[in-house]
């Protein structure tokens, strides 16, 4: 059984601390992960979540949502730094856990020291990341999941790796799509999200 409360409590990270960590561990020459190309990655997403927090503005329909929720939530993150995905959004939940002043409390926990935890939110058989865990304000209850990418994308990711399954490829064509994209399906799934919460 899961104790969200205390992971979101005792593990969690808010996201400031997050990108302090995965920016800390670069200078020491390592990643988030174990695995030595994790190191190329996690470079490219520092600059990746830089990018977004930069540009990213959210849309009139998400941005009346949160405006429009009465209680109170806890967003807790599965990532890791070398997760391209990830990088892409998570500067978006940092986004929406800003704008609700107060109504969603947000933090990150790395995937590969919460085994258990992803093996309860796996994608396919996959511990695909980043997984939102959205929970009541208490933490004891889990409320909805989302992740580990718009499900559009998810779709395209299947058809990609039919026709190759090379890592550089699979991820250029990732990151292509969501730099055409600049969020706005994420920023839609999150929306459909958050209006299910108060339904």
């Amino acid at each position: 059984m899961i104790n969200y409360r205390e992971i979101f409590e005792e593990q969690g990270i808010d996201y400031l601390t997050y990108r302090a960590l995965v920016d800390q561990l670069l200078l020491e020459g390592k990643a988030t992960g174990e695995v030595s190309y994790d190191l190329h990655y996690t470079k490219m997403n520092v600059q990746r979540m830089s990018r977004v927090d930069k540009t990213i503005s959210l849309n009139d329909e998400l941005t009346s949502t949160i405006n429009q929720l009465k209680e109170k939530y806890k967003f807790l993150v599965i990532t890791e730094g070398w997760c391209g995905d990830a990088a892409q959004i998570i500067p978006i939940f940092n986004k929406i856990a800003t704008a609700s002043l107060g109504k969603i409390d947000l933090k990150f926990v790395l995937r590969d020291k919460n085994l258990p935890l992803i093996d309860a939110h796996l994608t396919n058989g996959g511990r695909a990341i980043p997984v939102l865990i959205v929970l009541n304000e208490s933490a004891d209850q889990v409320l909805a999941t989302w992740g580990p990418r718009p499900q559009i994308l998810q779709e395209l990711l299947k058809e990609w790796r039919k026709e190759s399954t090379d890592m550089p490829i699979l991820a250029e064509k990732l990151h292509g799509w969501y730099a055409k994209d600049k969020t706005q399906t994420t920023q839609t799934a999150l929306n459909v999200l958050l209006k299910g919460l108060e339904v």
